[in-house]
């Protein structure tokens, strides 16, 4: 898992930001992403792509992750905004204010000279390479996966206490057969994305 990122510090880099993002195939909620900066040659165990990782583990890895790294950026992108400019534009938008948003804990700003992004390019001048499949490879990515799922699925469970219904604290704002069925007997939320539901409503 540290294969990659090994290389490219032999290679003489010295802040490598990992980055990936969670909530794209959402029909409710912001898109987020996660910038993370990790110490060299740190590897956590337990640490992999956030689908394989029990909702437990992956709360007691947010803290082990924050803990041990160098610095973290959150970037996220509200509904309004996706049905304006589309998923894969505020996607794009939120690794780059995850990116921007990199500070270590005492909010010293970092300015990563690598990054690694899982199977995005996105436009901002600094050097990058996308990995597919990245937080299954990528020790960095898969942290940055974590992180970004246990941050957006807290926010999920707090907006599920405003928007009652559609059971967010359980379905995080996918579109489970539950989550539709509400849709169609109350309609949508302020939160939701309304170029998601056409098929739906």
């Amino acid at each position: 898992m540290l294969k990659i990122e090994t290389d490219i510090w032999n290679n003489g880099y010295e802040y490598i930001a990992c980055i990936d993002e969670v909530g794209r195939g959402c029909l409710a909620g912001d898109v987020v992403a996660c910038a993370v900066v990790m110490p060299k040659d740190l590897l956590i165990e337990g640490v992999k792509d956030s689908k394989k990782v029990t909702p437990k583990n992956r709360e007691k890895l947010y803290d082990i992750i924050y803990e041990k790294s160098l610095a973290i950026g959150i970037g996220s992108v509200d509904n309004k905004i996706i049905d304006k400019i589309n998923i894969k534009n505020s996607t794009h938008l939120a690794m780059k204010k995850a990116i921007e948003n990199l500070k270590t804990k005492t909010g010293e700003v970092i300015k990563p000279d690598m990054l690694l992004i899982d199977a995005e390019k996105i436009d901002i001048d600094i050097k990058q390479t996308s990995i597919i499949k990245g937080d299954a490879k990528c020790h960095g990515i898969a942290a940055a996966s974590i992180m970004a799922k246990v941050y957006r699925d807290r926010i999920l469970v707090e907006l599920a206490k405003e928007y009652t219904g559609y059971a967010l604290e359980k379905n995080k704002g996918y579109g489970t057969k539950e989550h539709r069925d509400a849709l169609k007997e109350i309609g949508p939320s302020p939160i939701h994305r309304m170029t998601f539901l056409k098929n739906i409503l």
